[in-house]
């Protein structure tokens, strides 16, 4: 394990980016939405990525030139051809529309079609903060996991998050993805050579498996909830809603067409749309009730769930996106934890592009 301070991780991702072909807005855009997701400590949407975006990058499905722009819109609602773009450019410029249509209509909302990859949503939905807006995003992703009764894999872990402002507290984020546990838990436990609980995964005759080499022989995760008798009918609902939200209604590809993020993958034949697809979303508070109220009442709503009883004194009531921000507190002082295998694409990434790590 290494630790590298986050303006040296941003400044090796922003001239990597940059070096693909990126202009010089963007690369910044980019790097700042993946190493969010490394101070935030979901480490495995931040420059761990990196290594899969150049692979597509040179299959040519990443276009880091793209040319973004409105293909229909009514008032408040619009949606976006992001040209086969980085995800983690086509999404803030989405949101930022959605923000300035919020600012002349009260809310904006943008359905995105031809995109890819687009980091975490939270950092997404957290846009419309210094706004005093609620944000909200989502995108459905690489198909992972079958519908409840299903042994097909239709669906990916198809996040959703949404921001809301506060007055004195930290904001309130809520940012989790549809499936039961992430991929990345998987690949952990089986580093260290542990069990994984019994409902985190299916075989590839949708029987459930505590293997954590099951994902390679077919297998796939569950949709949140797990197993049907303990509520899996609710994830694959959420999973669907973001699917259709992204996909259908964008115009993008949905359910097992959704492109794959690596490059060895090949597309499945007749799409039905183009790319990946997000959704994302701004309101106004003050059409409901007014700014100061609102996040006084939001500060009052944290301190009573974190004030709630305790089934252990010794472990706190932690509210939605708080560990997340404590986590990117201490890694900023700290530097950003990279494991090995990290540590090692980066290096590969420095030697083929000449840029310095």
């Amino acid at each position: 394990m290494s630790f590298i301070t986050y303006s040296e991780l941003s400044k090796f991702s922003t001239q990597l980016f940059g070096a693909m072909g990126a202009s010089k807005d963007d690369s910044k855009i980019a790097s700042d939405v993946l190493i969010s997701a490394d101070l935030r400590g979901i480490d495995s949407h931040g420059v761990s990525r990196l290594i899969g975006y150049v692979d597509l990058w040179e299959a040519g499905r990443i276009n880091m030139s793209p040319k973004i722009k409105i293909i229909r819109e009514n008032k408040s609602t619009f949606t976006i051809d992001g040209d086969s773009g980085l995800g983690l450019v086509v999404a803030p410029r989405a949101m930022d529309i959605a923000i300035e249509r919020a600012k002349t209509f009260g809310s904006g909302w943008g359905a995105i079609q031809n995109s890819n990859h687009f980091g975490i949503a939270g950092y997404h939905a957290m846009k419309a903060l210094p706004h005093d807006m609620i944000g909200m995003a989502m995108t459905n992703a690489t198909p992972f996991i079958p519908p409840t009764q299903s042994k097909q894999a239709m669906l990916g872990t198809n996040p959703i998050s949404y921001a809301f402002p506060t007055k004195n507290e930290r904001p309130l984020v809520i940012d989790f993805a549809t499936s039961s546990v992430a991929r990345g838990k998987i690949e952990i436990a089986r580093r260290e050579g542990k069990k994984i609980p019994k409902g985190w995964i299916i075989d590839k005759h949708g029987n459930s498996s505590q293997n954590v080499d099951e994902l390679k022989e077919g297998g796939m995760l569950t949709p949140l909830g797990s197993l049907e008798e303990l509520g899996s009918h609710k994830g694959y609902a959420l999973g669907s809603l973001v699917d259709i939200l992204s996909g259908v209604l964008s115009g993008a590809n949905f359910g097992k067409w959704v492109p794959p993020f690596v490059s060895y993958l090949p597309l499945l034949p007749n799409l039905p749309g183009k790319g990946l697809g997000h959704f994302v979303g701004a309101m106004e508070v003050d059409g409901f009730r007014s700014v100061e109220e609102f996040k006084t009442s939001m500060d009052i709503w944290i301190n009573s769930f974190k004030n709630a009883e305790r089934v252990d004194e010794n472990k706190p009531v932690y509210v939605p996106g708080e560990i997340e921000f404590n986590t990117k507190e201490t890694r900023l002082k700290t530097g950003i934890p990279l494991n090995d295998k990290v540590l090692e694409d980066l290096h590969k990434l420095s030697r083929k592009f000449a840029i310095k790590l």
